[in-house]
């Protein structure tokens, strides 16, 4: 007979009756598991429990626990059988497609004409949806084009005339404007000029308001070439137009007037937001913004900018949002530049009021005639299946009426609340500083400012710590340990846990650097379900493996293994406290993903500690695992919002970072911050090395899947290669008006990582090459790149070389009208006037030659202001949309030796033949026919013509 006992167990303080119920057992008793050793109540090994025989004092018994029937009484002592722990993984996948994914997905049902009459105040999503058709079917609208400038603007004038013959006339006042703009501003590394821009302007106000603080909505209704823009951003546009139909005929009038504006050059870029806030008589009173944009086509909208500085706007958006959708960290990540897009958010933020003067950020510089314009905003854009943004496929058919209810709920909604604000009387006085916001599974709404943020935060990670050292005494005092003894466990676990988290972020971004070195980067493009063999797997496995080789090779006789896989957690735990802490010192708002981390497992402990149910087994990880269902599930529903957003993006990042470097890392922070206390509970099942074997060998399969077939990119219509490249005939004009150089080529500005090759045994691209040697002799290398990005790209261009000249449907004329030396010794300047016509997009590119300085010209003079920033050769973009007419410019320079008669600057004009409607000879329509299906061009024929003057 063998008694086995221990002082003081669990249960501290039990009375003597506990211990007549002692149960013999046989030592030979086979029921008993021989592979690991049994654990008591609070998970102590058999073998560190103490023999008694004969006749217990009953003194004592206070102080002892004994147990004899492990396998009767105490089962939830007992780590697990292996093979529920797939079954535990497989329960947190399960609750993601359960939970996360058909709520990610969810659209509201649209509202059709019959039901109107019983939701009054009701966006009409087939009211939208039938406009959207409308203007779907009138084809690409390219600033410039008569479809754009004629069509498009009558269409949008007769539907503000069916809101006016709706409008309740004894409330309402309905202005209409059609602003034709002309201006410039700085815009990265080029001056932005535009004249003939043309934006329907649209005023709604309330006959007894007297407000003078008005809200702006936005959006634009011109597209890329070659694509419809449906959901970029028509079907915006049809939102406002209902939006301001129901404000229209809304029996409440609003406190402040409402301005619409349909900007007609967008893509330009900005040209109408800018030509609306630097021109427009009604900008100097708009207050805050309402942006609407697109980045994909269906879906739901995201609010990913907010503010800045005015968080009483996020009351707003919870307060009138139906369909929450939102993050600070889509936010923080915009604005870091990780995204290759752009907004007219940032020209109305950039170009707004301060107190005592105005914000000029960055690159971007106001000219002379700049009026007061908002600065506060919202930033809202469409970004779900952006695989087919700016492409041919954005069309009615990949959008939803769902899509247009949630878009027009929401819209609705913030444009009658915000019409309603208070705040908009003096904005200023309610300026609090920036927001923490988020939406959980779009169901409700949470926003809070940064300062309340940073006292959560701060709070929250601190009383995390503290609860953490009361855990690790508490267990000290429980099994009669030193608490030194378990302070050094917890050193060292904490170590693991640092280790773990390195190996978390850093073997999927291994992979993604292994996958880029052997060519096989955006394998996930078209079956994003690989990211989780190929990464977040990984980043389990290194969550996990450092803790779990260390309680499998590391056994304590001093630590009972419930203890060892809770100290697992506590470290994690300090660990994100302190991560926690040390971004919100710096100023990342996204630190509130840390918090919620801390503040579930701080719930969780507090809840063992209360309960003791820490001190009993492992029944502690019940509560652990129930209280990580929540964060769980917004962490996944978040980064599986992230992946949906920045996947389709890798086609269009650029040819110089490695797109699998973003993914594998929003994989890794996804994984860690929604497992890290929930994959370490892999250790209370028995063999857990099994497990981290068998996700390696999940991670090897998805490997093998990836260079197969299924792991080629692309696919026709859904998953397309972006491939942008220019019909060119270059002339290179000399000194003396002799012609050096004549040829025609494809020059390709390649979107993604993959290159060219794809095309490779797919079309034939004999010849193709960078142009290394011409960027060392030409400006730009004598490419006519077509705007900053494709500029800041142009020494890894492609070009191919064509036998034949490209016809092109025009040439720009340039003249040089004069040229006048001025001055006198001592400072001698020489002037040239000219005057160029030409299609509805130029550029031009000006590289004074050696010992020449550009004093002045005709244009911004900002890059001349900030030589330091702005290098030469200077770019300068015109664009032109109603207004055709020839721009006249001018250039002042100097030269050291006061001669002019000799060559003094580089000048190089490309003209821009956008337009669907321009005609493409029989050669490139060969070339475009010949590309593989997979293969979307964006293409069009470009001249380019070189003077040295």
């Amino acid at each position: 007979t063998e008694i086995m006992a221990k002082q003081n167990g669990a249960f501290q303080g039990d009375d003597e009756s506990e211990y007549s119920n002692l149960q013999l057992k046989n030592k030979d008793d086979d029921s008993l598991e021989q592979e690991e050793p049994s654990e008591g109540l609070n998970g102590f090994d058999k073998n560190t429990l103490q023999l008694t025989t004969g006749r217990i004092d009953t003194e004592d018994a206070s102080n002892l626990v004994t147990i004899i029937d492990l396998k009767e009484k105490n089962n939830f002592a007992k780590r697990l059988s292996w093979y529920y722990a797939p079954v535990y993984l497989l329960f947190w996948v399960g609750l993601f497609f359960a939970v996360v994914y058909p709520l990610f997905n969810h659209l509201p049902t649209g509202v059709k004409y019959e039901e109107e009459a019983d939701l009054p105040n009701t966006f009409v999503a087939q009211r939208a949806e039938s406009l959207l058709i409308k203007i779907d079917q009138m084809g690409p609208k390219i600033a410039g084009d008569y479809v754009t400038e004629v069509l498009m603007v009558e269409l949008l004038l007769e539907e503000i005339e069916k809101v006016r013959q709706q409008m309740r006339s004894d409330l309402y006042e309905l202005e209409v404007d059609v602003q034709r703009a002309k201006g410039a501003f700085l815009h990265w590394q080029m001056v932005n000029m535009y004249q003939g821009i043309q934006n329907v302007v649209v005023k709604l106000s309330a006959k007894s308001s007297n407000s003078t603080s008005y809200l702006l909505v936005n959006s634009h209704y011109d597209s890329k070439p070659s694509s419809v823009g449906t959901g970029d951003a028509e079907l915006m546009v049809v939102a406002m137009l209902e939006t301001l139909r129901l404000m229209a005929i809304s029996e409440d009038p609003f406190l402040h007037p409402i301005v619409f504006l349909f900007n007609g050059a967008e893509e330009q870029p900005f040209h109408g937001s800018h030509g609306f806030i630097s021109n427009h008589r009604w900008a100097a009173n708009c207050k805050a913004l309402i942006n609407l944009d697109s980045a994909g086509a269906g879906g739901r909208e995201i609010l990913f900018q907010g503010g800045p500085n005015h968080p009483w706007l996020m009351r707003h958006y919870k307060k009138s949002a139906k369909h929450p959708f939102a993050t600070t960290m889509a936010e923080e990540i915009f604005q870091a530049d990780l995204i290759p897009s752009d907004t007219d958010f940032r020209i109305f933020r950039d170009f707004g009021p301060v107190p005592g003067g105005w914000i000029v950020n960055r690159t971007i510089y106001l000219n002379e005639n700049l009026e007061i314009i908002p600065e506060t905003g919202l930033d809202l854009a469409g970004c779900y299946n952006g695989f087919v943004y700016h492409t041919k496929f954005d069309r009615f058919k990949v959008i939803s009426r769902g899509s247009l209810q949630n878009t027009g709920d929401n819209v609705y909604g913030l444009v009658h609340s915000i019409s309603n604000a208070e705040e908009m009387y003096d904005t200023e006085a309610h300026s609090e500083g920036h927001s923490v916001f988020f939406d959980y599974l779009g169901l409700f709404f949470v926003y809070y400012t940064a300062s309340t943020g940073i006292a959560l935060n701060i709070s929250f990670s601190l009383g995390a710590i503290l609860l953490v050292c009361l855990s690790l005494w508490r267990m000290a005092k429980v099994t009669d340990c030193r608490l030194g003894t378990y302070a050094r466990s917890f050193g060292m676990q904490f170590l693991l846990a640092i280790l773990g988290l390195l190996l978390g972020l850093g073997l999927p971004l291994l992979m993604s650097v292994f996958y880029d070195a052997g060519d096989r980067t955006m394998t996930y493009f078209s079956n994003s379900w690989l990211v989780i063999g190929l990464f977040i797997c990984p980043s389990i496995i290194g969550l996990v493996l450092p803790s779990t080789l260390y309680l499998t090779l590391r056994p304590s006789e001093k630590i009972p293994h419930t203890y060892r896989v809770q100290i697992v957690g506590h470290a994690n735990c300090v660990l994100m406290a302190i991560l926690c802490i040390l971004l919100t010192a710096v100023g990342i708002r996204s630190a509130y993903l840390f918090m919620i981390c801390v503040f579930f497992y701080l719930g969780a402990l507090i809840i063992n500690l209360a309960s003791r149910l820490q001190d009993r087994g492992y029944l502690w990880s019940l509560v652990l695992g129930a209280c990580q269902i929540l964060p769980y599930l917004y962490f996944t529903y978040l980064f599986h919002s992230v992946l949906v957003i920045t996947i389709p993006m890798t086609s269009r990042k650029g040819m110089s970072a490695n797109p699998d470097l973003l993914i594998s890392l929003e994989c890794a922070l996804g994984t860690i911050l929604a497992l890290v206390f929930v994959a370490p509970l892999l250790n209370i099942f028995r063999r857990p090395k099994s497990m981290v074997g068998g996700l390696a060998l999940v991670m090897f399969i998805f490997c093998m899947i990836s260079v197969s077939e299924i792991g080629f990119p692309y696919r026709a219509e859904t998953n397309v290669m972006r491939l942008h490249f220019l019909e060119v005939h270059r002339k290179f004009y000399e000194y003396d008006g002799s012609l050096s150089l004549q040829d025609s080529g494809y020059y390709f500005d390649l979107q993604d990582r993959r290159l060219e090759a794809p095309l490779l045994d797919k079309i034939n691209l004999t010849g193709i090459a960078r142009v290394d040697e011409l960027c060392g002799k030409e400006m730009k290398c004598g490419l006519p790149c077509f705007n900053h990005r494709w500029c800041d790209t142009v020494e890894d261009a492609r070009w191919l070389q064509r036998a034949e000249l490209v016809d092109l449907p025009g040439t720009p004329v340039l003249e040089v009208l004069s040229k006048t030396v001025q001055g006198n010794a001592s400072d001698p300047r020489v002037r040239y006037d000219l005057r160029l016509s030409g299609p509805p997009r130029m550029s031009l590119f000006i590289l004074p030659l050696e010992g020449v300085k550009m004093l002045k010209w005709s244009f911004l003079m900002g890059m001349l202001d900030n030589p330091s920033v702005y290098k030469p050769p200077y770019h300068i973009f015109f664009g032109y949309g109603s207004d055709s007419s020839p721009i006249e410019f001018y250039f002042e320079m100097t030269k050291n030796d006061g001669i002019f008669d000799v060559p003094l600057f580089h000048l190089g004009i490309s003209g821009h033949y956008m337009s669907h409607l321009s005609k493409r000879d029989a050669a490139t329509q060969k070339f475009i026919e010949d590309l593989p299906d997979f293969a979307h061009p964006m293409e069009w024929p470009t001249s380019y013509e070189r003077y040295i003057l």
